[in-house]
């Protein structure tokens, strides 16, 4: 019998669909089109099979929709401009182009090992030319459209990327690449203003009904709209006002001071001459604090006065204004109008600097003492101490005082969002360079089209300093200027890599155009996305910006949609050890090892099988030892039989016996199955239950059957169709049983099975039997026997007949092909 050797046959296997293109995809075709596409990777290493899971299962996709008749789209790329291509470069002391191609050409030959069904002829890398140079022309399209511009902010800074961090990249107050505590700093920066777009991000979430919920969750709370009052607080004795935006305006007769954000530029502004040097070792202690930590409730409030006045516009009292670490510059407009009575951190701030704390909103059910206050009352009430408001109900309060501040001209309807414009600068080297001059003459210069790319000059410096190292390569620098010709010295920043990520979804329909990053007709013809796959930690990030650029596009004209990815599919992580699997913990596992050892179906079957895809699961060395058991056990079993079969057709099948029938009927079970856990949701690790159990058929009826009884065209059909439902998974193992079938055609190509309504049926069920409703036994009746013929062969079942012996039968109740209930006392 032929031994299973998976080296030897998956190499054979990667030769021929090679040469013969057979993932190669046209560009149109009669079929219908199917875009499948997995998120691509960060090139700054070798993959280990945590980030193999993505690829396998957009794999199983790609295969099974080309079985099912689809013309499918299955490419592949990377995103290699970046903070962990170049960090990685600087540690092992190579330049970035170098370190990073050397990795591309390690992954794809990982990729090529697994059998990934990739069109390499659409395969991309961000940081070439041909695909920056695009990357520059959508700046130079935003720019134009007002979309792209340049202020002076507090930024997030990472003190060790030596990098400004856009907010979407600080977790928990630090850098989500290297883990330290992020610092602000104030730099001139790059924005993108996503917020024009806010409102469509938010409200078209809801059209896309193959996303999962929590990632449409959690962009909601990214983008976090909120509604209710812009007001302005004149400011005592200067000729100003704050404006503060509020989703509880019916709290503003309750307003006894003002916080401002310690990054707000008012703070300069505001602060008496008297403080500002005891201000600076206030700011100074602020800033060593965790951003985001300091605004908890259980923060410790801290403040300090400014030595200045607002008006309470509603009273004409006079209010403190003071810095309080608990507010952020990024919210709202980073100064709060301050209730304590009725906002918890407002409440601690007042108590522990002295603050009055006036009651506006009471509980109707028990009356509230300011004096004996513990905490602040966040609920809604009854308004009182608010002028002509007093009575009502603070929810139907909100709308009236609105209406009121709108009238008086201190106050307008507004809506706020916790989203902010994506900083898109980034002062290292290994980025797309920001395609703008700056002329003393014509001020800042778009470069135009014709002039891409501007190239990312080789021969720099590229240790983080701090400040971008083109800035200091005069060569790059200096340049002339597109619209006068004179002197003009060029953007010394890089594009944020989100930038990259954001459109290369397009790139891949064309990916050698030269003249322009797509063609709409085709993009037009293959996007949206059909299935897209990618990592749940790009939630927030990668998801909501692509969205945002293709919305865009579709509003420039460019393309017909304006949403990217119709579905989408967030896998679960691969664990080793209770830990997600990384170089440092010296966890990992790679793919090339599993190869060597296994074999890359044993690798792709075994990934799928230990969990549901979109779970999290452990590595176990037992268990891919387990999966390549069953894989030799299957193979053993077709190739015991193979030869006989190999001339048979299963046109005409006679089954003689129950085995034979309960062998078909298994097989068009498991066909049915695997279908619907394919197509119904990605339970991968359910249809590769079903393929073991068909195999514990095929062995059961193998160990049963003398070798001259061997129903051979049933065999042969069973083998048939048993290599097309495992060519997804294991796809190598299957294209050699197909061929040594004699088939001349590859199975990649064949039509994925139906299977037979009539060979499910069964001519048998089993029967529970109960009394008084405990279990005491099972028979098998045929499928349509009556009730008294059920009750018949129950009663002289040997276990049912022992417990009624003697007894009254007071009633038995019957369950068709199910159950039977018999009563007794």
């Amino acid at each position: 019998m032929k031994e299973y050797i998976p080296g030897q046959i998956e190499k054979k296997w990667q030769k021929v669909w090679e040469e013969e293109k057979v993932f190669e995809t046209p560009q149109y075709s009669e079929k219908p089109k199917f875009y499948d596409l997995v998120m691509f990777p960060y090139p700054s290493g070798t993959l280990h099979v945590g980030h193999v899971k993505n690829y396998v299962i957009g794999d199983i996709v790609a295969r099974y929709k080309r079985m099912k008749g689809f013309n499918v789209l299955h490419p592949f790329g990377y995103d290699a401009f970046g903070l962990p291509a170049e960090n990685a470069a600087i540690k092992n002391k190579i330049h970035p182009e170098v370190w990073t191609f050397k990795n591309i050409e390690t992954i794809r030959n990982q990729i090529k090992k697994i059998g990934i069904s990739y069109d390499w002829k659409r395969e991309i890398a961000t940081c070439t030319e041909d695909y920056y140079k695009w990357t520059q022309w959508l700046f130079v399209k935003m720019y134009e459209k007002g979309l792209a511009y340049k202020k002076k902010a507090a930024v997030n800074w990472c003190p060790s990327c030596q990098t400004v961090l856009a907010n979407e990249q600080v977790v928990d107050g630090k850098c989500e690449r290297c883990g330290t505590e992020v610092t602000l700093k104030h730099l001139e920066q790059w924005y993108f203003k996503i917020t024009d777009y806010a409102e469509r991000l938010l409200n078209d979430l809801e059209r896309l009904e193959g996303w999962p919920e929590n990632v449409k969750t959690m962009q909601k709370n990214w983008i976090g709209k909120s509604t209710g009052a812009e007001i302005d607080f004149k400011v005592d004795g200067l000729d100003m006002s704050i404006r503060v935006f509020t989703t509880r305006p019916d709290t503003i007769w309750g307003v006894t001071f003002m916080a401002i954000a310690p990054e707000s530029p008012l703070v300069e502004t505001l602060v008496t001459e008297d403080k500002k040097e005891e201000l600076e070792e206030f700011l100074k202690k602020v800033s060593l604090e965790d951003r985001f930590k300091r605004t908890s409730l259980e923060a410790e409030k801290e403040g300090f006065f400014l030595g200045r006045y607002a008006i309470n516009p509603v009273t004409g009292e006079k209010i403190p204004i003071y810095v309080a670490n608990y507010i952020l510059y990024e919210y709202g407009t980073g100064a709060i109008m301050a209730v304590p009575a009725h906002d918890q951190r407002d409440f601690d701030f007042a108590k522990k600097y002295n603050i009055p704390i006036r009651l506006v909103i009471d509980n109707p059910e028990s009356p509230i003492d300011v004096e004996k206050m513990e905490k602040a009352y966040e609920d809604e009430g009854i308004m009182v101490n608010s002028g002509p408001f007093n009575g009502i109900s603070s929810k139907e309060a909100i709308e009236k005082i609105i209406d009121y501040l709108e009238e008086k001209n201190i106050g307008k309807r507004s809506v706020q969002y916790k989203l902010r414009d994506w900083l898109i600068s980034r002062q290292r080297y290994w980025g797309a360079p920001i395609p703008v001059v700056y002329c003393e003459k014509c001020g800042t210069v778009a470069v135009p089209e014709e002039q891409l790319p501007v190239k990312l000059p080789k021969d720099v410096e590229f240790l983080p300093t701090g400040q971008s190292p083109l800035s200091l390569d005069e060569q790059f620098l200096n340049t002339t200027c597109p619209k006068c010709g004179g002197p003009a010295r060029r953007e010394a920043d890089t594009m944020d890599t989100f930038v990259d990520s954001s459109w290369y979804y397009l790139r891949y329909v064309n990916p050698n155009l030269e003249d322009k990053p797509f063609e709409s007709k085709d993009v037009n013809y293959w996007l949206p996305v059909d299935q897209y796959i990618g990592g749940v930690e790009h939630a927030v990030l990668h998801l909501l910006y692509s969205r945002f650029i293709t919305k865009v596009l579709h509003d420039m004209g460019y393309v017909d949609f304006d949403e990217p990815f119709t579905n989408l599919f967030t896998q679960g992580m691969i664990y080793k050890d209770g830990w997600k699997m990384s170089k440092s913990k010296g966890n990992v596992v790679s793919p090339d090892d599993m190869i060597e050892k296994y074999g890359a179906d044993t690798l792709r079957t075994y990934i799928l099988f230990m969990a549901p895809p979109e779970k999290d699961a452990e590595w176990s060395d037992a268990g891919i030892e387990g999966v390549h058991r069953f894989l030799k056990r299957l193979w053993n079993n077709i190739y015991s039989v193979l030869e006989k079969i190999k001339n048979v057709s299963a046109e005409k099948i006679e089954l003689k016996n129950k085995l034979e029938k309960d062998l078909r009927r298994k097989l068009h079970q498991s066909i049915k199955k695997i279908t619907e856990d394919i197509e119904g949701g990605f339970k991968f690790n359910t249809a590769i239950a079903g393929l073991m159990e068909l195999n514990n058929s095929f062995s059961d009826y193998l160990n049963k059957t003398e070798e001259k009884d061997l129903n051979l065209p049933l065999l042969r059909e069973l083998v048939e169709k048993l290599a097309l439902i495992l060519s997804p998974f294991a796809p190598h193992m299957a294209e050699e049983i197909w061929h040594d079938l004699g088939n001349d055609t590859l199975i990649v190509n064949e039509e994925w099975p139906k299977y037979d309504e009539k060979a499910l049926e069964v001519d048998e069920v089993t029967v529970i039997i109960q009394i008084n409703g405990k279990v005491r036994g099972k028979i098998n009746v045929d499928v349509n026997a009556d009730e008294e013929t059920v009750k018949k062969i129950a009663f002289e079942e040997p276990k049912v007949s022992s417990y009624i012996e003697g007894k009254e039968i007071v009633k038995v109740i019957y369950v068709k092909n199910k159950l039977l209930n018999i009563v007794v006392k």
